[in-house]
């Protein structure tokens, strides 16, 4: 699995503490005269069961208040936790400490989220389709939300327009408008990348399907086909050895019998649009 960049973690933790104006916490700053100064520890514990993911993010926002926060991690970044696990203990100021936690969780509850999601569908596709991702994420967040679905066992599709040709609904609705064909788009994509780079394209009907394969398509975006008209689709690509992907709204039930049609891959907006948080607490310990 590859890591996120610790610059990107700090950035977006930045702007997290910014936004949230932990500088200027009228709440905490109203009681330091029992606070400050005073060193605590608290836990970040689950409370329902999920896969963890954003422990760099926490230990950030936790050590932009206080550089000198111990954060001592029970489970590492992909790993599966039950309700009531203990993830991380958390020691330091307490002033810094109640500041931080909010954007700590917020990142923690988030990413965690995505990356259970991702592992659920990852369970219900089997070992051998394999789940991707989407371009439909947070704006400004892709890759935090990129290295989340990673953290699930999925993978990533293109991280971005220039990472990929990809030709999709609109692109061939302006080429017909332009009176050209949908092959003629394919055509006109390998032109310009090579025949070395793969040109995969959006097709809603067999007859698309077909005609993109003709034209030299690499891979086919099979854009909510029925069942029947999807393993049809995946034969019809195996001749041309061309990779297929299902995708359009699919939900996490689905993706067995989507699965057993035979596609490499299916792809999930929704892991990235509406993954649900994963429940995490902070408490502070009292004893």
């Amino acid at each position: 699995m590859t890591a996120l960049d610790l610059n990107v973690v700090q950035r977006l933790v930045d702007a997290s503490l910014a936004e949230d104006r932990a500088d200027l916490d009228l709440t905490t700053g109203s009681l330091s005269k029992w606070i400050d100064w005073r060193q605590g520890s608290a836990q970040l514990a689950a409370r329902a069961e999920g896969v963890v993911c954003g422990l760099d993010f926490a230990l950030a926002a936790f050590a932009a208040l206080d550089p000198d926060v111990r954060f001592l991690p029970e489970v590492s970044d992909g790993d599966p936790v039950s309700a009531g696990q203990p993830i991380a203990d958390v020691g330091g100021q307490l002033d810094p400490l109640l500041r931080a936690e909010r954007t700590a969780l917020n990142w923690l509850q988030r990413l965690s989220g995505t990356a259970t999601l991702t592992a659920k569908a990852v369970a219900a596709a089997g070992s051998r389709t394999k789940i991707l991702d989407t371009r439909k994420t947070t704006p400004g967040l892709r890759a935090a939300e990129r290295y989340a679905v990673r953290c699930g066992g999925g993978l990533n599709h293109r991280d971005s327009l220039a990472a990929g040709v990809l030709i999709k609904d609109n692109h061939i609705a302006a080429v017909r408008l332009a009176g050209g064909s949908l092959g003629d788009a394919v055509r006109s994509a390998i032109a310009h990348v090579g025949p070395a780079s793969g040109v995969e394209v959006e097709v809603t009907t067999l007859d698309e399907a077909r005609e993109a394969l003709d034209a030299g398509a690499t891979a086919l975006l099979l854009d909510n086909f029925e069942i029947d008209d999807l393993s049809a689709a995946v034969e019809v690509a195996r001749v041309y050895h061309a990779r297929t992907e299902a995708s359009g709204g699919i939900t996490i039930e689905q993706i067995p019998e989507i699965a057993r049609a035979g596609v490499d891959f299916v792809s999930l907006g929704a892991l990235t649009h509406s993954a649900p948080s994963l429940d995490i607490a902070l408490d502070i310990n009292v004893d």
